[in-house]
């Protein structure tokens, strides 16, 4: 009898602590505001992570003209947008015009970096593409697909809306209106 008690109490103390773990975890995603937008720095995992709320992680990439490098990952001077794209990607050439005008409406306080999925697209393709959208931002290439890998990206287009800090606060997949695009920058700019 004392041995079916002592059971029976175990199994109602593990079911409490799993109880009691998982609100935890529900209520810790949901930030300081209420909404994981609006997590606050000091409730970010410090391990980075390609979702939000999360800092992002740091990779440096070749320029598509070969002049310069790039880096993501940790504080910058401005917020930034990173878009995985690829020259044969047909949304990807739907919202190309949205990303230059983006750009273009923000530069004094956002940064954009084009990742070619270098790897999986031909290089002079990419470069037909870049000058055929007269992109003005840095484009970058993928040529190992680490940054892609890295950042889990399965198809194209797939951008995140990283804030000043470094911290991943959107991830976009596939073609939003320009709208929504706004929307989201209104948090980082």
């Amino acid at each position: 009898m004392r041995k079916n008690a002592l059971i029976v109490l175990l199994v109602v103390v593990a079911v409490a602590g799993v109880w009691i773990w998982d609100s935890n975890a529900k209520s810790s995603s949901e930030g300081a505001y209420g909404d994981k937008a609006g997590v606050a720095l000091g409730e970010i995992p410090a391990a980075p992570a390609p979702k939000e709320n999360h800092y992002a992680p740091a990779f440096t990439l070749d320029a598509l003209d070969g002049t310069a490098q790039y880096s993501v990952g940790g504080t910058r001077e401005k917020a930034l947008i990173v878009n995985f794209w690829a020259a044969w990607c047909g949304p990807c050439e739907e919202e190309a015009p949205d990303l230059k005008d983006i750009y273009e409406d923000h530069k004094e306080k956002l940064d954009l970096y084009a990742v070619n999925a270098t790897n999986y697209d031909k290089l002079r393709e990419a470069k037909d593409f870049v000058k055929e959208q007269g992109f003005v931002f840095p484009v970058l290439t993928d040529a190992k697909g680490v940054a892609g890998d890295m950042y889990k990206i399965t198809g194209y287009p797939v951008s995140f809306i990283i804030d000043r800090d470094g911290v991943i606060r959107h991830r976009i997949e596939g073609v939003i209106e320009r709208e929504k695009w706004e929307e989201l920058l209104q948090e980082v700019l």
